[in-house]
């Protein structure tokens, strides 16, 4: 399997939900007026029997692959717990499977990302942390964006010592298209604190993602 790995730098990443600007959305019967246009040029028939009422489920389906728009990533990591017997090591949710889509092509990419954290403040319900992969993911992304706004929401949410994300994907837009390169896969990660200024502690990281696997 082909890896192409992207480390991303610290520059900030304004597309989180709360500072996306507002656009005019189309109404369903628009969108699916846009369906009927598309399955038209690609040269067949909207009319006919198989395809009468794809409109209406491509449209449907949307409301679904693109929900992260409605969503807010701060908002789903408000709950903040500070009762954890003081404990103040890394916190690791890992194998999150995740799809989103291309916003180059508009084509799926799937995956999985690994999230961790040094918490400062408290600690979050371990499902926010997948929660807020959905966020993100739930709308049309380029991988390294995606991965650095999951990182931002963590940072502004909890002001941890430290986080670190790892995502790992396979794009469509490379193995159903274009090169046509089946199974070659996409891995981006960004670390902040404790993780950028201690290479020991990418290791770490690293390391946990391999070992300490269910049997």
């Amino acid at each position: 399997m082909d890896d192409v790995v992207k480390t991303l730098t610290l520059k900030t990443v304004s597309q989180t939900a709360e500072k996306l600007q507002p656009v005019r959305r189309p109404s369903r019967e628009e969108a699916e007026a846009a369906v009927r246009t598309l399955i038209a040029w690609a040269g067949d028939d909207p009319a006919r029997e198989g395809l009468i009422d794809t409109p209406k489920r491509v449209v449907k389906a949307y409301d679904e692959f693109f929900q992260g728009y409605a969503m807010n990533g701060g908002a789903v990591l408000d709950k903040v717990f500070e009762e954890v017997a003081g404990y103040d090591d890394m916190v690791l949710v890992r194998d999150i499977p995740f799809s989103s889509h291309c916003e180059h092509h508009m084509v799926p990419f799937v995956g999985t990302a690994h999230v961790a954290y040094y918490p400062s403040e408290g600690v979050v319900g371990l499902s926010k942390l997948a929660r807020v992969v959905d966020v993100f993911a739930k709308r049309l992304q380029t991988q390294e964006t995606m991965t650095a706004q999951i990182v931002e929401a963590i940072e502004e949410a909890l002001n941890p010592r430290g986080v670190a994300v790892l995502i790992d994907a396979e794009h469509m837009c490379m193995s159903m298209r274009g090169v046509q390169k089946q199974g070659s896969s996409t891995i981006t990660t960004r670390f902040t604190g404790l993780f950028k200024d201690d290479p020991a502690e990418q290791v770490r990281f690293m390391t946990m993602l391999k070992g300490y696997r269910a049997r």
